[in-house]
């Protein structure tokens, strides 16, 4: 089974030389939306959802019937969506492997933000060596890369503020074996002569637009969300294009040491909107995605259900009961942190 995301969602294919931030893509792809949307309703109960009822969903948050269908088809191909059939009515849900890599990665998107841990000064470097002919595994260990965190300070040269985890290690080791050279250093400063600094493997200032905005799209609608103001189908359509917009951040800012970088630093305050808005609209959605979902079915609508942020960095499972207040707190204060 391949990754529910692509990574060339958020970093198109580039050269390998290049460390400028990349563009993003002209609006959301379809399969991107059919997998949050059903991370974000059915990950918590393994429901089915009938084709119909996704294909309308998605066409409320403007998708055509036809991308619709082609995205599902393209994620049943994939290994990431289970088909299963009855009579007339085919239906969906995320296979059990996709649910957890959904559910690593929802933890891991909110945790990337909600850390405040003080840098130790110590970065990792990872050096590797690919022949040009082998372009296949240069993609696949650049795209790795890329999701650990990692970015290039020079071609063949790619450095995080964090360590290598053992699961990191392992997913390296299986995309280039024999390949890959890691170490652990201090950047030293070497005054008057010329270098890179190691922040610059990053276009912070390209960082820093993505989090403005973000905040320009979703700030104005707080008022709305905290007044109940958002309709069901709104309330969807919002709920799915925010989790698709900032589940980026995770890799386009892969928790950058603050002590590096500018005054001011949108990470927690981008947090705090995106928390406002998922959690606010939950229940109205939540809502909506079982009535619509109960047009396309003969018996009792599926089990849907969303979850918090909170319950995200806690790791929705199937099954799950809602998040503790202990863990809701963790969030609160993390946002708050500045």
């Amino acid at each position: 089974m391949s990754s529910p995301f692509d990574i060339e969602e958020i970093f198109p294919d580039e050269d390998a030389a290049a460390v400028r931030l990349p563009r993003r893509q002209t609006g959301p792809a379809p399969q991107g939306l059919a997998v949050t949307l059903l991370a974000d309703y059915t990950m918590r109960t393994g429901a089915w959802l009938p084709s119909a009822a996704i294909v309308a969903l998605l066409a409320e948050t403007g998708a055509s019937e036809a991308g619709a269908r082609t995205a599902i088809s393209r994620l049943a191909r994939r290994g990431i969506l289970l088909g299963s059939r009855q009579g007339r009515h085919s239906s969906y849900r995320l296979a059990p492997a996709a649910a957890a890599h959904l559910s690593e990665g929802g933890r891991w998107i909110v945790q990337s933000a909600a850390t405040t841990e003080p840098w130790d000064g110590w970065w990792t470097l990872i050096a590797f060596s690919l022949p040009q002919h082998e372009r296949t595994r240069r993609r696949s260990l650049r795209g790795q890369l890329r999701w650990l965190g990692y970015a290039p300070l020079y071609d063949g040269l790619w450095i995080s503020p964090h360590p290598l985890t053992p699961a990191s290690t392992a997913k390296l080791a299986e995309v280039a074996p024999g390949a890959v050279t890691v170490f652990q250093a201090r950047h030293v400063e070497l005054g008057a002569m010329t270098g890179r600094e190691p922040l610059q493997a990053w276009d912070v200032a390209a960082i820093a637009a993505h989090y403005e905005s973000f905040l320009r799209r979703w700030r104005p609608l707080l008022p709305d969300v905290t007044a109940r103001r958002v309709g069901g189908a709104d309330a969807v359509r919002a709920r799915t294009e925010v989790m698709d917009t900032y589940r980026r951040f995770a890799v386009l800012d892969p928790q950058l040491p603050v002590a590096l970088l500018p005054a001011g630093w949108p990470r927690a305050t981008a947090l705090e909107v995106f928390t406002a808005v998922y959690d606010g609209l939950a229940g109205t959605a939540e809502a909506h995605v079982r009535a619509v979902a109960g047009r396309y079915t003969d018996g009792p609508p599926p089990d849907v259900r969303s979850h918090t942020v909170a319950e995200l960095l806690a790791g929705v499972r199937s099954g799950d009961r809602p998040a503790t207040g202990a863990v809701a707190g963790r969030v609160a204060q993390a946002s708050g942190a500045g």
